[in-house]
């Protein structure tokens, strides 16, 4: 009698554990925030968008926040944010690191081959930054007077003194590209500050002007970075932004969906669907 009472203590016991167990899953995620930051370029609300997507179906709490680009590193530098996937590096965004990397935690690339530089459509009869003499009524179109970009832009004519005179109009990356739309639609001359990747090399017949003087460096990456202290007080959610890795063809997909008019939210869950295998690998790591 005695052994039976026992054995169903011991039972509702299991019961017990195996209920906490199930309860245990993702608890690594359960009642955390994530406050991811990044720049308003179309690479960086995909990128963003599909990560916290990702963080979302594992149960956290996320908060994607636009910023300037100057104010989001500096966010992170403060820990008003956990972390961002926005990094152009080792080149377009080496002031900030320099000035807030002993406040960062670099979690390295999460894509290569990117890169930076004047862009016009083919039909131009220019090749070369130091061969433009009047072109596009010597205007260039460009993005956030805060970005990296925008500012070696400005100075160019330091490096080319043909660009002394020229102007740089900012305004933000969809009125650039609503520009260059606009602009090949009746193959009018334009420059603009462009990237890659980027949607409008899928969309349009465009060059980069050959940049001899390294004023827009060389091949880039795409970095992560995150707050001091996010991975103790986060670590499910940290292994996700260490173990995001994707490719350019990754990357245009979600923007070219985001362009043709899909919610940034519903394109990133269109390609987590579609990618799965990679999304487990970025995930492994969650308990």
């Amino acid at each position: 009698m005695r052994l039976g009472k026992l054995s169903k203590i011991g039972l509702a016991l299991g019961f017990i554990l195996l209920l906490a167990a199930c309860n245990s899953v993702n608890a690594d995620t359960k009642n955390k925030e994530v406050n991811l930051t990044y720049v308003e370029w179309d690479t960086e609300i995909a990128s963003t968008n599909v990560v916290g997507q990702v963080l979302e179906d594992l149960g956290y709490d996320v908060t994607l926040t636009p910023l300037d680009n100057g104010i989001m590193w500096e966010a992170i530098a403060n820990g008003e944010v956990d972390g961002m996937v926005s990094a152009w590096l080792p080149q377009t965004h080496a002031p900030q690191v320099e000035k807030y990397k002993d406040d960062l935690d670099d979690l390295g690339e999460n894509l290569t081959g990117a890169k930076i530089g004047l862009v016009v459509p083919s039909y131009m009869d220019v090749n070369a930054i130091e061969d433009l003499t009047n072109e596009a009524g010597k205007t260039i179109t460009g993005i956030e007077p805060g970005a990296n970009m925008t500012a070696a832009t400005e100075n160019a004519y330091k490096e080319y003194p043909n660009l002394e005179g020229w102007t740089v109009v900012t305004s933000s990356s969809g009125a650039m590209t609503a520009a260059l739309s606009q602009a090949i639609a009746k193959k009018e001359e334009i420059i603009v500050t462009g990237w890659s990747p980027h949607w409008k090399f899928n969309a349009f017949d465009l060059k980069y002007l050959d940049d001899p003087k390294g004023i827009y460096g060389a091949e880039e990456y795409i970095g992560t970075f995150a707050r001091k202290g996010f991975k103790e007080d986060n670590p499910g959610a940290y292994s996700v932004l260490n173990n995001f890795h994707w490719t350019a063809e990754d990357i245009e997909s979600v923007m070219l969906d985001i362009m043709e008019g899909a919610d940034p939210k519903v394109a990133a869950k269109k390609w987590i669907k579609n990618n799965e295998d990679k999304v487990a690998d970025w995930t492994k790591d969650v308990k």
